[in-house]
């Protein structure tokens, strides 16, 4: 980590609005744009920011140098983000007892005629349920027991969860 963004962060500890104004600044446009990803209207985007920073702002004694303070506070607004997925009644069902199948998370692979952006376009077409879990897994790098631990299901569901929006996604694509 920088010793600029250190200072910042020490700054930010101690209550220092500047620092926590060049903070935000550093950052916004990043988890802006990760907030877009999971909410569709743009002033819920932005408002699952805010939201985000002032969560990361009160618990600033939380974060440690260990961590990346990018992929803490991305962590935060993805979970702010979630959570207001969550107040609006997403269904989320668990798959304890359902038997299970697990493939090849690692098999992602597209026609090469499709671009970026349709797989993205289709993503935001699944189903609630199968969307998180692809944009945790696929955007967002997280494995499933992160993903697990951000959306509060069992592995298992996780997992089951990322094959069946990644048949989904397969038969969108198609099309």
């Amino acid at each position: 980590m920088s010793k600029e963004l250190n200072l910042l962060i020490l700054k930010s500890k101690k209550g220092n609005q500047r620092a926590q104004i060049k903070l935000y600044d550093q950052f916004c446009e990043a988890m802006f744009f990760i907030s877009c990803r999971y909410l569709k209207n743009e002033e819920e985007a932005k408002d699952a920011m805010q939201d985000a920073f002032l969560k990361a702002f009160l618990n600033l004694e939380s974060y440690t140098i260990e961590r990346s303070f990018g992929s803490w506070l991305k962590k935060i607004v993805i979970n702010t983000c979630i959570d207001i997925l969550k107040k609006k009644k997403i269904e989320t069902v668990s798959l304890d007892h359902y038997p299970l199948e697990v493939l090849d998370d690692n098999d992602w692979n597209f026609d090469v005629k499709i671009d970026e952006k349709e797989i993205v376009d289709a993503i935001d077409r699944l189903k609630i349920k199968y969307q998180l879990v692809v944009k945790l897994y696929l955007l967002e790098g997280y494995d499933h027991s992160e993903i697990s631990d951000i959306l509060k299901i069992p592995i298992k569901t996780s997992r089951t969860q990322l094959r069946r929006g990644k048949l989904e996604l397969r038969n969108l694509l198609k099309t």
